[in-house]
């Protein structure tokens, strides 16, 4: 009786449950002890001693006031769980590379670059590798087409330059990008914006090879199978 609902069991073992009860307030807003104990509930010898105990762990964490706020180890768990979007497109990129014979890859932006967050590689045969983590500047490409193309950013960037306005729009007019020898000698990509529903730009899903495979208009042969693999892969997001 007399507790709030962020302090009430759930799972039945008690000291995970006001340890949980905590942390949800100190994710709220930053929180004196006697916030904490308003917020949970809890007597006020317990929410310090857990406090402190999290504050060990750095689960939490104090600002200059002193209060309690979420620590840096959250952070750092949060960034070791799987990536949605990297473990939704996985096997997308593998049908697409089965489907094109090419290499297949899928680039975030950061900034003014590019990284490429996962990729399907062919097996064998002359391959254009870009390896995950690789980061690639958005002066050239047709990833790099797509990502400034439907970016709200781009306006701010002098990279956008490297395009002209015309060649951009173009590009969201269609709905993908070509290159030939654009980014290296001897390649050429195709690549697709990935957007959500309301049309949020996710990523950009290419593929890529040597020109004497692909050839000088790639992308009439090869956007409708990226165009597909894009709605694939929100689709296994939803």
């Amino acid at each position: 009786m007399g507790q709030s609902s962020s302090a009430s069991a759930v799972s039945g073992i008690g000291v995970v449950d006001k340890t949980v009860a905590i942390l949800t307030a100190a994710a709220v807003e930053p929180r004196s002890l006697s916030d904490l104990v308003a917020a949970t509930a809890l007597p006020r010898a317990t929410a310090h001693r857990l406090a402190v105990a999290l504050e060990a762990h750095r689960l939490l964490a104090r600002d200059v006031e002193g209060r309690f706020l979420l620590g840096p180890r959250v952070a750092e768990l949060a960034a070791a769980l799987p990536d949605p979007l990297v473990s939704a497109a996985a096997p997308v990129l593998a049908w697409i590379r089965d489907e094109c014979g090419e290499s297949a890859q899928l680039y975030r932006r950061d900034g003014s670059e590019r990284v490429c967050v996962a990729a399907a590689e062919r097996s064998h045969g002359l391959r254009t590798t870009v390896p995950v983590g690789s980061r690639l500047p958005l002066t050239a490409g047709s990833g790099a087409q797509v990502l400034l193309a439907w970016s709200d950013a781009a306006l701010d960037l002098p990279v956008q330059a490297e395009f002209a306005a015309r060649t951009l729009a173009d590009v969201r007019r269609r709905g993908w990008a070509q290159s030939v020898a654009q980014r290296e000698a001897g390649v050429a990509s195709v690549s697709a914006p990935v957007l959500t529903s309301a049309g949020e730009l996710l990523a950009a899903v290419s593929i890529s090879g040597p020109i004497e495979r692909l050839g000088r208009s790639p992308g009439a042969r090869f956007a409708p199978v990226l165009m597909a693999g894009a709605r694939r892969i929100v689709a296994a997001l939803a």
